[in-house]
């Protein structure tokens, strides 16, 4: 938001002045998106799985994990955020990839909680329709993803 002027007075957002308002912790996303793709990995080799992580291939999902006995892929991905947090962004691909390999595509969510665990959910069938051809990414409401996902499995 841009500064304005109130009655005759000029509001500038805390934001652009460097200051950080009460009660919200600034957030390193690359770290906290590592960190979540670290928990993930780790639970999916407690699983029994191979887990490769792509993110930064942009293919629609972050890990590919390989179950050995059947070499069936799983396209996990990953979103991080604080205990509490509102929203999450999911992209077009991310849907899209969902939508079109809805028996493999899990995404899973990760709770960074003060005390600095990670609590992790999976949820299959994320997603139910194709985004607006116009946009580019969508707001999910975190606690409602949270409410229909379970234990990673």
């Amino acid at each position: 938001m841009p500064p304005v002027v109130v009655g005759g007075v000029l509001v500038v957002p805390a934001g652009l002045l460097g200051i950080q308002p009460a009660g919200v912790r600034p957030v390193d996303t690359q770290a906290s998106a590592a960190r979540a793709r670290a928990a993930v990995m780790e639970i999916e080799r407690s699983l029994g799985f191979e887990p490769v992580d792509r993110e930064f291939e942009r293919l629609g999902y972050d890990i590919e994990s390989r179950d050995p006995a059947t070499g069936k892929l799983r396209f996990i991905e990953v979103k991080g955020r604080v205990e509490g947090a509102d929203t999450i962004t999911v992209t077009c691909n991310e849907v899209m990839h969902s939508l079109n390999n809805p028996e493999s595509f899990i995404l899973a969510m990760v709770e960074h909680l003060d005390d600095g665990a990670p609590r992790v959910s999976y949820l299959r069938g994320a997603f139910q329709r194709e985004p607006d051809v116009h946009a580019t990414a969508v707001l999910y409401k975190f606690a409602e993803l949270l409410a229909r996902a379970g234990p990673p499995s």
